[in-house]
């Protein structure tokens, strides 16, 4: 077996490995957070715990899914709210587990509705022993327009509640960014101003999965009615990547929690690459159960001893540079696919999607049922190989346009 360092340091807490729970239904309480730190989850971040005045009244049935042919889902609709136990129960959990994992990262994560509450929160979550607190900033779903994502698009009163935070703790603190919103890099820099250590991102993103076509009802259907609510899982992996891309282009060296579709080691590389340091997991655990921490370990032990790296700090951000400005990219060549007559079945996707959705460069042989590509009318978009059920197109043949420099070469180009 593959053994790597996976352990982290972020906001200066060392952390196992860099998979934790989010702030969700999966860490809800004592029981739940107990089981996932012993089937080896790198931390928790314990269902948000609100101010004792706000009271909790969840609806029922309260989630629906968006699926794809075969896959169970690919995207999740959560419409629940923070933790529904009471203040002091929560808080007393807290403490039974950081008495009794006192090795294990314990974050705890808090709303407030006013600059009050925000300290009291703080200065009691800290009491209780957490090892880190992170400010919820961006739930979709709060009946209270005082807090949640309507907070998280105000700049200014989340600089405000992050010097609340200060004030009641000396905790290392990251601010939760809502990603409803159109740029996340002004509200990040306001946190930091106001004594954010580092940043959380994504929470889920505001939707309507489906629609019941006979009732006219969003789902689920709650008493003939629905709500707009929070869309997580697969789906939302590339809006945390870009979001977190974004924020470490803006912000040089940020520290980052990746939240947001992670389901696999494969994920959990990417968001590493693009900067993030810990990686929170919801809607996975809720599909497939805590034991999944031992496939994401594995899996990106493996990937590190392919890339020949020892330590998992080494691959942090190592994507950062690679993402530029899509006016920055090289123009000057095209790329060809390449069709191989042993793997192609003859189905005619690539036809059919390049004459409907491209550039009718895909040509059609009715007698062979084989494609051919017209190099005068390709313009190498590569829909064909994306299409391609059988994964019979690649990258071919690479021409320099007319326009491009003598001597011009291309280092890789891949679909």
């Amino acid at each position: 077996m593959v053994k790597k360092d996976l352990s982290i340091t972020f906001l200066g807490v060392k952390f196992p490995n860099p998979f934790c729970l989010s702030s969700s239904p999966v860490g809800n309480d004592y029981d739940m957070c107990k089981k996932a730190y012993d089937c080896g989850w790198g931390g928790i971040v314990f269902k948000t715990i609100g101010p004792k005045s706000y009271v909790i009244n969840e609806v029922s049935p309260r989630f629906d899914t968006l699926t794809k042919e075969a896959e169970p889902f690919v995207g999740f609709k959560n419409m629940e709210q923070i933790a529904e136990h009471s203040l002091e129960e929560n808080l007393a959990d807290l403490a039974r587990l950081k008495k009794e994992y006192p090795d294990k990262v314990l974050i705890a994560s808090i709303m407030g509705n006013s600059e009050e509450t925000w300290e009291d929160l703080a200065r009691k979550v800290t009491e209780a022993g957490a090892d880190m607190i992170e400010m919820n900033l961006s739930c979709p779903q709060m009946t209270s327009h005082a807090m949640g994502s309507d907070v998280g698009t105000n700049a200014e009163l989340c600089k405000r509640y992050c010097q609340a935070v200060k004030r009641g703790s000396k905790l290392p603190m990251m601010a939760k960014m809502t990603p409803n919103i159109t740029d996340m890099v002004p509200v990040a820099k306001a946190c930091l101003e106001g004594g954010a250590d580092g940043i959380a991102a994504i929470n889920t993103i505001k939707s309507i999965c489906n629609i019941d076509l006979d009732k006219k009802i969003g789902m689920p259907i709650v008493n003939g009615k629905s709500a707009i609510s929070g869309y997580s899982g697969k789906a939302v992996k590339p809006v945390a990547l870009r979001f977190i891309q974004q924020m470490r282009t803006a912000i040089p060296n940020l520290e980052v929690s990746g939240i947001g579709g992670c389901e696999t080691w494969e994920d959990a590389a990417e968001f590493i690459l693009v900067g993030s340091k810990t990686i929170q997991v919801t809607t996975a655990i809720m599909q497939y159960g805590y034991r999944i921490v031992e496939d994401l370990c594995n899996g990106l032990m493996h990937y590190m001893e392919e890339q020949h790296v020892d330590h998992l700090e080494q691959l942090v951000g190592k994507a950062n540079k690679n993402i530029i400005p899509a006016e920055e990219l090289d123009r000057d060549y095209i790329v060809y696919p390449e069709i191989d007559r042993e793997k192609c079945v003859g189905c005619g996707r690539c036809y059919i999607s390049c004459y409907d959705g491209a550039h009718q460069a895909m040509e059609w042989d009715e007698e062979s049922r084989r494609p051919s590509c017209n190099h005068d009318k390709c313009v190498g978009c590569l829909l064909c190989g994306h299409v391609c059920p059988v994964g019979a197109i690649s990258k071919g043949e690479v021409v320099f346009k007319k326009t491009a420099k003598p001597g011009r070469k291309v280092q890789d180009v891949r679909l």
